[in-house]
C-alpha cells in the first residue's frame, strides 16, 4: 500500500523494548541459585535483613538480593555478590554461576551480557543455621 509508513517494515522493528534493571536482576538471581553449591546470595548485611525480612508473615525471598544490573539498550552488566557452601571449587562455581547467568540472560532478554562480575563474601559451613551470623564465641562469658 502506497503512502504507508512502514509497510515494508517487518513487525518486530515497529517500536521499542525496554527491560527494567529488575527484571534482568531477577533472571540472574534464579540463574545463580540455579547452580551447585551456591548457598545464598547477597553480602552479610544484606542477607541479615533479608532474613529478617523473609520471617515476617506474608514476607517473601527477594530474588535480586545480592543482584545488581545495569541495563542499556542492547547490553547489560551485571554484579552478584554469593556465599558459596563450604567444600566447593570457587573459581569453578564462579564460572559456572557466570556462564548460566549470561546464558539465561541472553536467551531471555536478547540483552548482550558484557561483564557478570562475582564477589564471594563468605562461606557457608555445614553447622552454620541459616540467618546466623558468624560470629566466634568470646573467651569470657
Amino acid at each position: 500500500m502506497p503512502g504507508k509508513t512502514g509497510a515494508n517494515e517487518v513487525p518486530g522493528t515497529r517500536g521499542r523494548t525496554t527491560i527494567a534493571d529488575g527484571v534482568v536482576e531477577k533472571i540472574a538471581g534464579m540463574a545463580a541459585r540455579e547452580v551447585p553449591g551456591i548457598h545464598a546470595l547477597g553480602g552479610g548485611l544484606a542477607r541479615t535483613m533479608g532474613a529478617v525480612r523473609d520471617m515476617v508473615p506474608g514476607g517473601r525471598t527477594s530474588v535480586t538480593r545480592g543482584v545488581n544490573a545495569e541495563v542499556g539498550e542492547r547490553q547489560t552488566a551485571i554484579d552478584l555478590s554469593l556465599v558459596v557452601e563450604y567444600g566447593v571449587a570457587i573459581a569453578d562455581s564462579a564460572g559456572e554461576v557466570r556462564e548460566n547467568v549470561i546464558a539465561a540472560v541472553e536467551r531471555m532478554t536478547g540483552l548482550e551480557v558484557v561483564e557478570v562480575n562475582i564477589s564471594v563474601t563468605d562461606v557457608h559451613l555445614p553447622d552454620e543455621e541459616e540467618g546466623e551470623e558468624a560470629v566466634g564465641a568470646g573467651r569470657v562469658q
